[in-house]
């Protein structure tokens, strides 16, 4: 309406039946549902404007831009969350097991959720095979993965080693994501992983043999990754579709019970009376667990595995950088150089992430105007 009124153009919007868009210099632009408002150039051509349709629009890119944001946020505040989980058990197994560090984590986190899950109702619907399905991911992905992280770093491995040996999870999920969950990782994904694998070699490499671990304890955050991967897999091929407050309760209560009679059984259940300790309880109870996992599994079910899979590769180089301030662990040009190619490996795959879904829409499209134009 502009473009005819600047051309002097004599308009009818008297009618306001079917529309479409009709520019002076073009054919049909767009096909708009009725109900938009046409007016009736002098040259004899039509030209309709559909105000919810572009209101629709500008609302679509307003949400897509916030859901964006809320995605990055939650990825930050994973990666600093789950980080804490390495660095918080060096501070406090220096002079306490690391069984009674865990125990008095999860015991406590156990009473709580459940309480709370019963007074919100979270459980209701929920059967026998639901919660036999969650109590086996969370037997890998909390009791197993949290028992050989906290012994490796007791043992003395520098917390971005275990951090690092625990990031080659994103290599060895993407091989396993086709045969087991029927997922196709494409070539840029592929290129990201192996980049963010480089970077994790490279800060290994520059840490390894800084502690005095002996070598026993080094398979350690490998059975961590295991672990991990395993529960993470069964969460993903799982029909199981529970909340994560519903989720995160049964993973804490199963893990609870398990260290609660290991400690029994060992004599490491007495907790000391220090403040640092129950410090150290409270903090490893609200991030690496509440926090960490929370975002975990809401971020594995808003990105899906192969992007959450990328973030981890920047947990060693947090984890690294954390080590080296609070903990006066080795910082070198090598290990700099590794958070770098980390850094550039998930930005491969999470682009290529982003794009797919443009990629799919835009070959959706093609194929309706082809079903079209053959009608």
């Amino acid at each position: 309406l502009r473009d005819s009124g600047r051309l002097g153009d004599r308009v009818h919007s008297d009618r306001m039946d079917a529309a479409f868009v009709e520019q002076p210099r073009g054919g049909v632009e767009n096909a708009l549902p009725s109900g938009g408002e046409r007016g009736e150039l002098g040259n004899g051509l039509r030209h309709v404007v559909d105000y919810t349709s572009l209101y629709s629009q500008h609302m679509s890119k307003q949400i897509g831009l916030l859901r964006s944001v809320v995605t990055v946020a939650a990825a930050v505040a994973f990666i600093v969350t789950w980080s804490s989980g390495f660095i918080i058990p060096a501070y406090a197994t220096v002079d306490v097991s690391p069984l009674t560090l865990l125990v008095w984590r999860f015991v406590p986190l156990a009473v709580l959720l459940l309480a709370v899950l019963r007074l919100s109702g979270a459980a209701k619907g929920l059967n026998i095979r639901d919660v036999r399905t969650q109590a086996t991911i969370g037997l890998f992905a909390q009791f197993g993965y949290c028992v050989a992280v906290y012994g490796a770093v007791a043992a003395g491995i520098a917390t971005g080693t275990v951090a690092l040996i625990d990031a080659v999870q994103p290599l060895v999920v993407a091989v396993l994501v086709g045969p087991v969950l029927g997922l196709r990782v494409r070539g840029a994904q592929w290129a990201g992983l192996v980049i963010g694998a480089v970077g994790v070699l490279l800060v290994v490499r520059s840490q390894f043999g800084s502690s005095e671990a002996p070598a026993m304890a080094y398979p350690l955050p490998a059975v961590a990754m295991v672990c991990l991967i395993v529960g993470t897999l069964l969460q993903r091929k799982s029909a199981v579709k529970s909340g994560v407050l519903l989720t995160l309760t049964i993973h804490v209560t199963v893990t609870a019970v398990l260290l609660l009679v290991i400690a029994a059984v060992t004599g490491t259940l007495l907790p000391p009376a220090s403040a640092s300790f129950w410090l150290a309880v409270a903090l490893t109870a609200v991030f690496p667990t509440l926090a960490a996992y929370g975002l975990y599994w809401w971020l594995l079910r808003r990105v899906g595995i192969t992007a959450l899979q990328a973030l981890l590769f920047l947990i060693a180089p947090a984890t690294s950088l954390a080590g080296s301030i609070l903990l006066g662990e080795p910082m070198t040009v090598v290990t700099v150089a590794g958070f770098i190619l980390c850094g550039i490996g998930v930005a491969v795959v999470l682009t290529s992430e982003a794009r797919s879904p443009e990629t799919t829409a835009s070959s959706a499209r093609k194929r309706d105007v082809a079903v079209r134009e053959a009608r």
